[in-house]
């Protein structure tokens, strides 16, 4: 991106023990309903793009009562995910209004449990299901100059620290709510695509990823361009740039052709 397609968003490497069943006490076998959604981050970015496996895909929006994404925000995921997901069996949103947790600020253990108490929906059959939790709080990691407006953890979670990008709507240029709510939930979907070589597996495995913001684009062009570190008058700068019809980033030419080459659409 160019300096105003930056975002701020970090993202969350750990690795996740995954339990695929479990044993009852007479030894019948189990399977976990919840274990094709606690994987690595990354590790299911080829299921989600491509119809190999899973034909349908279905994103849930977690949010309480008054963090729910604009309208404009849900109508762009779907057209988002249509327009590089391939599922012929069809995409769904489900909208999930949770009761408020604390306000925050909250650590990532902290944001998995609250997708563990309240997310509903779950991989199954041919139907792989994707998590988005709006927050009614910021990361703990924010400080006085920078900030985290998203995070992608686990294969198919995602967090938006919504209360945080209110810092930057208005201002002299009028950027809108939609506007940074779509540009950090579309990156954040793009790492749960498993871009930029999260997997290690990208067909640019040189000159494309940001050897010093691991996991991001080069290209400053590009939805996956990371800035993380950024203060606030220079993420003001970027997002009153994008309300003067600069318009939402798109994947550069290299996250496109890795984005295809998983299985997903050009």
């Amino acid at each position: 991106m160019t300096h105003f397609l930056k975002i701020s968003a970090i993202i969350f490497l750990a690795m996740v023990t995954v339990v695929s069943c479990k044993k009852k006490d007479d030894d019948e076998v189990v399977d976990d309903p919840k274990a094709e959604n606690r994987k690595v981050l990354g590790s299911s970015g080829e299921d989600i793009l491509s119809a190999d496996i899973y034909t349908k895909l279905r994103l849930e929006l977690l949010f309480t009562e008054t963090t729910r994404p604009t309208p404009e925000t849900i109508i762009a995921l779907e057209q988002f995910l249509n327009a590089r997901v391939n599922k012929p069996g069809g995409i769904s949103i489900v909208e999930t209004m949770i009761p408020p947790p604390n306000n925050g600020p909250y650590s990532l253990d902290e944001i998995r449990e609250i997708e563990d108490e309240h997310r509903t929906q779950y991989t199954i059959d041919d139907d792989i299901a994707l998590s988005m939790f709006f927050a009614n709080g910021s990361s703990e990691n924010d400080t006085d100059t920078s900030f985290t407006l998203g995070s992608a953890y686990q294969n198919t979670s995602i967090v938006v620290y919504r209360n945080t990008l209110f810092n930057f709507v208005g201002g002299p240029n009028n950027t809108t709510l939609a506007t940074l709510e779509t540009i950090t939930s579309q990156h954040e979907l793009g790492h749960l695509f498993s871009l930029v070589n999260i997997s290690s597996d990208d067909i640019h495995p040189t000159d494309h990823e940001d050897t010093e913001n691991g996991k991001h684009c080069v290209i400053a062009d590009c939805l996956m361009y990371f800035s993380s570190a950024a203060s606030r008058p220079e993420h003001e700068a970027r997002f009153a740039n994008r309300s003067q019809g600069d318009g939402i980033p798109v994947f550069d030419a290299l996250c496109l052709a890795d984005l295809v080459a998983k299985g997903g659409k050009e």
